[in-house]
């Protein structure tokens, strides 16, 4: 469907003549976006990305700051700027260096002493703040003495994720704080970037991501260790029942979380993840795929959870899901489906068939793309959860990045991986210190209570020196071998509605993750 199409007639959902809050707020959200498209389609105008409205939007909260309605999110603030800095990034938008410099020692004023990142100065360090911290630093950062990579403590930083490491593999996303799995991918991808991954850091992760997954398809936030009556008790393999239902965020984190640990785990047991024992990739994909709104009531959007609104932030949590779902289904083995030739779809000269079969994907780009320019997009600047919602800084990046998933196919290439495989330069990385993980005001521990080999930063888990050299080269070269087809984007209004691609690990761009994870692994 174009703009220059007459609209279709609306069907609402279903009510079975009973209305609830939920089904009021599903009718409203509905008209509201049925409302825009018709506007849309009869205006007959073009559809397009007003960047330069939301540049300008970006640009008065970096400079001038947030208003004061943010207050509430004073231990946020990592990820506050990490939002304005990433929206950039997406956007084509690179920073000048006085730029770089101030964000640069913002970011390390929330460098906790004993290792990761607080929300703010002074606060405690907690694994949410320390990934938007890392992902910050990648884009704006550098080495040298003020450059913001060198200055991060690597080994206090493994100490910190150690001392959250609990018996069933999963991770407390702060000392005394929750389980969560959005707190495991923030330090999956932190210790990926940084080369800080040791099969000790990452043991049972994947047994724990996995008993997560619901009869959904979906990902739950947490299970509950199921352990022995015997003292000390002992954890047992099952049962290990979810907690919660599947959700979008949890999803997109624990998808992510397991594709990181493919060649950590491969590489240690010599075997082979694919097709990632345990997991119903079948079930996952059917239910991303029922996630999508209908791509006129719903504008084609995504929502997070069964029965819920559609929300401009799932356009990521969700959408950006599909090339991590076909390449544990093993649908992403082509290196190119599409010609150069057929780069974009012009919303304004239109050809019949613009879209049909035009690529093998799992859920419909066009829609999302729709959504994005029609119903997301602020007047004012900056985008939004639904029309009904005020633009924010999350719901702005994760918008753009889910349109970045709608506009590019990204997969991981073969070609590539081969290819960093064969230039990789050995060298010995980062080898953690055996120091004991102290308690919180700590300052030393007697040697009468020092702690066994499996409290402790030093590895308790035996690997040979080829063993780490070949686990770390496939870190590496798994997460860089994700790359564009770009025979494959197709930009609804054209191409100067183009966003640029996103790592669909990280949600950085592809040269950040290059540049920072060459310097860190030493390729650079």
């Amino acid at each position: 469907m174009t703009s220059d199409q007459s609209a279709p007639a609306r069907r609402p959902q279903p009510t079975d003549g009973c209305d609830t809050e939920t089904s009021k707020s599903q009718a409203e959200t509905e008209k509201a976006i049925s409302q825009l498209f018709e506007t849309v389609f009869e205006a007959r105008k073009p559809i397009t990305l007003a960047r330069n409205t939301h540049l300008n939007w970006l640009i008065r909260f970096l400079v001038q700051g947030f208003p004061q309605r943010y207050m509430s999110q004073d231990a946020s603030q990592p990820w506050l700027l990490y939002f304005l800095l990433q929206s950039f990034q997406t956007l084509g938008i690179a920073f000048d260096p006085d730029t770089k410099k101030k964000a640069v020692k913002t970011i390390l004023a929330r460098q906790h002493p004993d290792g990761g990142f607080g929300g703010g100065p002074g606060q405690f360090p907690h694994l949410l703040a320390t990934y938007p911290s890392v992902c910050a630093l990648a884009i704006v950062g550098s080495p040298g003495p003020e450059g913001g990579w060198d200055q991060i403590d690597r080994q206090k930083m493994y100490r910190f994720f150690m001392s959250l490491k609990q018996p069933d593999g999963s991770f407390l996303v702060s000392r005394n704080g929750e389980v969560d799995v959005r707190g495991t991918y923030c330090l999956l991808v932190v210790a990926t970037l940084l080369d800080l991954i040791t099969p000790e850091l990452v043991a049972g992760t994947y047994d724990f991501l996995r008993s997560c997954q619901t009869y959904e398809g979906g990902f739950s936030a947490a299970s509950q260790p199921y352990f022995s009556p015997a003292t000390p008790p002992e954890l047992l393999p099952e049962p290990r029942p979810y907690l919660g239902e599947a959700h979008g965020g949890y999803t997109s984190c624990a998808v992510a979380s397991l594709m990181l640990l493919r060649p950590v785990v491969t590489t240690s047991t010599s075997g082979s993840l694919a097709p990632f024992p345990g997991i119903d990739s079948s079930n996952l994909l059917r239910w991303a795929v029922m996630m999508q709104g209908n791509a006129f009531e719903e504008g084609g959007g995504f929502r997070g959870r069964t029965n819920k609104l559609v929300d401009g932030c799932y356009s990521w949590w969700v959408g950006g899901l599909f090339p991590l779902i076909e390449e544990m289904l093993g649908e992403a083995s082509g290196e190119s489906l599409h010609t150069e030739g057929d780069r974009y779809a012009d919303a304004t000269e239109p050809e019949e068939d613009d879209w049909a079969d035009s690529e093998d994907s799992f859920f419909d780009k066009e829609a999302l793309q729709r959504y994005t320019l029609i119903a997301a997009q602020q007047s004012t600047g900056g985008l939004r959860d639904k029309p009904t919602a005020p633009a924010d800084a999350y719901h702005t990046l994760y918008n753009l990045a889910g349109l970045s998933s709608a506009q590019h196919r990204v997969f991981l290439s073969k070609k590539r991986t081969e290819e960093l495989r064969g230039t990789w330069v050995d060298n010995d990385g980062f080898v953690p210190t055996k120091e004991p993980i102290l308690e919180p005001g700590e300052v030393e521990r007697p040697s009468s209570t020092a702690p066994d080999a499996a409290s402790t930063t030093g590895s308790s888990i035996a690997e040979s020196d080829e063993q780490r050299r070949l686990r770390r080269r496939e870190t590496y070269a798994e997460a860089l071998a994700w790359v564009e087809d770009e025979g494959a984007s197709h930009y609804i209004g054209g191409e100067g509605n183009r966003v640029n691609a996103t790592h669909p690990l990280f949600n950085l761009t592809m040269t950040s993750s290059r540049a920072v994870m060459g310097y860190f692994y030493k390729q650079a």
